[in-house]
C-alpha cells in the first residue's frame, strides 16, 4: 500500500522536486503551499509522513508541528529550514520534529532521511511475538501501544519523549552522557544539540515524577549525565 505523504512548502519548485522524489519511493504525495492549509490537511487526513517547511505564509512550521504533536495520532515530521541558526533547529526538535534538513539539501540526503524515518515507523508498528510491558515503580510502559501510565493515570508523551523514556527504562542503572542519549534517541545527524536532551528530560520529569524537583525515575549524575533508577 502506498505511503501517504503531505508536503507543506511554499516554494513550488522545491515542493514539486520533493514530490517527484517521493513518488519514486512509491509514495502518494499531497502538496500544500500555505501553513493554515497544510495544518487543515494534516488534521483531516492520516498521513505516514509530513514534510514541513519552517517559514510559511499563514502559519509557520513550528506552530503546525506543535499542533500536530498535540493530537493523539502520531505522525512523523521531517522539517525543512532555510535558516542555519542553531536556535531554529533546536526549536524544531523540541516541538517534536523527528528530523530536519537545512536548505539547500541534496536529493540523495532527502531520500535517505525519508527512508530512515519510514523504517523507524515500520519497526515501531511491526507485530512482535511478545507484548512487552515494563513495570518499574509507579510507571507502566506498554511498548507496543506506546502508552505510559504513572500511578495508574495515562501520561501523554510526544514521540521523542516516549523514545527517551523507553531507552532509559530498557537500560536501568546505566549512566548516559547527553551526547550518548542524543545519538541513541535522536540519531547522529543531531550532534551538537545536547541541550535538547535537557529540555526533554525536564518535560518528562514534569509528567512522570511524583516530585520533579527530586526525581526518582530519571536521576542526574552530576558531571556526567543521567540514569534511570535500577529496578533490581
Amino acid at each position: 500500500m502506498p505511503r501517504r505523504v503531505l508536503v507543506v512548502e511554499d516554494e513550488e519548485d522545491i515542493a514539486n522536486l520533493v514530490k517527484i522524489q517521493l513518488e519514486g519511493l512509491s509514495c502518494t504525495v499531497k502538496l500544500a503551499f500555505d501553513g493554515a492549509v497544510g495544518l487543515a490537511e494534516a488534521e483531516a487526513t492520516p498521513y505516514d509522513l509530513v514534510i514541513l517547511d519552517l517559514m510559511l505564509p499563514g502559519m509557520d512550521g513550528l506552530e503546525i508541528c506543535r499542533r500536530i504533536r498535540a493530537k493523539s495520532r502520531y505522525t512523523p515530521i521531517l522539517m525543512l529550514t532555510s535558516k542555519s541558526s542553531e536556535l531554529d533547529r533546536v526549536l524544531g526538535l523540541e516541538m517534536g520534529a523527528d528530523d530536519y534538513l537545512t536548505k539547500p539539501f541534496s536529493v540523495m540526503e532527502l531520500v535517505a532521511r525519508v527512508k530512515a524515518i519510514l523504517r523507524r515507523v515500520d519497526a515501531l508498528s511491526a507485530p512482535s511475538a511478545e507484548h512487552k510491558v515494563i513495570d518499574t515503580g509507579n510507571l507502566r510502559i506498554d511498548v507496543e501501544r506506546r502508552e505510559v501510565l504513572a500511578n495508574g493515570a495515562r501520561v501523554e508523551l510526544t514521540a521523542k519523549e516516549f523514545d527517551l523514556l523507553l531507552y532509559f527504562a530498557e537500560n536501568p542503572g546505566r549512566v548516559f552522557t547527553r551526547s550518548q542519549l542524543l545519538d541513541r534517541v535522536w540519531g547522529y545527524s543531531h550532534s551538537g544539540y545536547e541541550h535538547t536532551v535537557n529540555s526533554h528530560i525536564n518535560r518528562l520529569r514534569a509528567k512522570i515524577e511524583e516530585n520533579p524537583n527530586q526525581p526518582d525515575c530519571i536521576q542526574t549524575v552530576w558531571g556526567v549525565g543521567y540514569k534511570f533508577r535500577d529496578r533490581s
